[in-house]
């Protein structure tokens, strides 16, 4: 019997019901950790010209330069130093690894990084700050709409789906967060932070583990499946290999973690079956401490 492919527009349908409901979630999780935070502290305007960029949807009307848009058919916003310094810059990884989930009730890696990446813009815009998600093609900016094109892009499936952020010149003494399992090719990682370390930028990386891939529970024969073209390996007694996976993730996150020290970055660890508003508010609190 032929199976019936869905139409363009029932694609377009399900993913516009299930937005809300990705955005219902992140609202829910930033109100939670709202409750209990203090707003950031942040740094006086200022008057030093930084750049114009178009207007967008959310920006009031106050902030336009008209003498500019005058110049063009386009509305132009007038951007000062502040603003730059100000940008957080949020990517989550969506490489085949991050599609995991030990166990049908708990959520996969990149489900909880894309819950964590819209509450925490959420959080953050709820402040005043200018967030952005990298890869995009926008600058930081503020406002619902900034939320909802955050939310339908990570719907569409974002941006490239590589181990680590695209290479981009964000302005001097922004601040970026990365939400990953950090389990690629450690060399990419490294390479990005030492990167935009380099220009100034703070940085916070946050690694979501499967809780199994910490404790690595299995016993007897499993094949495991390589979900990033690793291939297929097949284990007769897993047990007897635990202690040597265990002592070789412990290895991974020592040097994630000094690689985070060297640079003045921050490392942090939440694992799926773990409130996320716990991960929400260390990361929150990481980022006023940079902003102080």
């Amino acid at each position: 019997m032929a199976v019936t492919q869905p139409t363009a527009l029932q694609r377009a349908e399900e993913l516009a019901a299930t937005m809300p409901t990705l955005l219902v979630a992140a609202e829910r999780v930033a109100s939670t950790v709202a409750q209990g935070v203090h707003g950031r502290r942040r740094i006086g305007q200022g008057d030093t010209f930084w750049q114009f960029r178009q207007y967008q949807p959310g920006d009031t009307t106050q902030r336009i330069d008209w003498r500019q848009s005058a110049k063009s058919q386009r509305v132009f916003i007038r951007e000062h130093e502040w603003e730059a310094a100000q940008s957080i810059w949020l990517w989550r990884d969506a490489s085949a690894s991050m599609h995991y989930a030990s166990d049908r009730n708990l959520p996969e890696k990149g489900d909880r990084a894309e819950l964590l990446l819209l509450a925490l813009a959420s959080l953050l815009i709820r402040s005043g700050e200018h967030v952005a998600f990298m890869g995009e093609g926008y600058p930081p900016s503020n406002g619902r709409a900034v939320l909802n094109r955050m939310a339908a892009s990570l719907l569409h499936g974002g941006t490239a789906t590589a181990n680590a952020p695209p290479p981009e010149p964000l302005p001097r003494d922004a601040q970026i967060v990365l939400f990953s399992d950090f389990l690629g090719p450690s060399e990419e990682i490294e390479t990005s932070v030492k990167g935009y370390a380099a220009r100034g930028v703070a940085g916070h990386l946050l690694q979501i583990l499967d809780p199994a891939e910490e404790a690595f529970p299995f016993s007897g024969r499993i094949r495991f499946e390589g979900l990033e073209e690793e291939g297929d390996a097949l284990i007769n007694r897993t047990e007897r290999v635990r202690d040597q996976y265990r002592h070789r993730l412990a290895g991974l996150r020592a040097n994630l973690t000094a690689l985070a020290r060297r640079h003045d970055w921050t490392f942090s660890v939440h694992h799926t079956d773990r409130p996320a508003s716990s991960a929400l508010l260390a990361l929150y609190g990481a980022l006023a401490r940079v902003a102080v």
